[in-house]
């Protein structure tokens, strides 16, 4: 897994960037990263599944709760939500952590090949900045 913080900057040779502009740029590449990866991921989902995934990231209870118990009735048992549960620190029945779970786990059902379209869309991402690195630099 990636993150995006000082290390990211500095691998993308933006270490010099103003220490009041690093997080506002780190949340811009956030933005831009996850508007490139939905867009990638929903090229070929039916309306239905981009609806229920909607409604999963809108955190409409009623789809989520339906959703685990079609595909993840046992999941606080799932390697996947302690691996999750121990990332983020949260209590094992949060409900934000449950569903960052489902929202992952539906990713995993519908888009087996997510992790590789960010990776994708990441590294395509990287080299953008990389090539406009001066030019980012330079607007400071």
């Amino acid at each position: 897994m990636f993150q995006l913080d000082d290390k990211f900057l500095q691998d993308l040779g933006l270490d010099q960037l103003p220490e009041a502009q690093r997080q506002a740029f780190l949340q811009h590449i956030y933005d831009e990263l996850e508007l490139r990866v939905g867009t990638q991921l929903s090229e070929g989902m039916s309306d239905e599944q981009l609806e229920q995934f909607e409604a999963i990231i809108d955190k409409d209870q009623g789809v989520i709760e339906n959703w685990i118990a079609q595909y993840a009735p046992d999941y606080h048992n799932d390697p996947a939500f302690g691996r999750l549960q121990q990332a983020t620190g949260l209590d094992v029945n949060d409900q934000n952590l449950r569903d960052e779970f489902v929202a992952t786990k539906w990713l995993e059902v519908n888009r087996p090949d997510y992790r590789d379209v960010v990776a994708s869309v990441l590294e395509n991402l990287k080299q953008e900045i990389k090539s406009n690195r001066e030019a980012i630099l330079g607007a400071l």
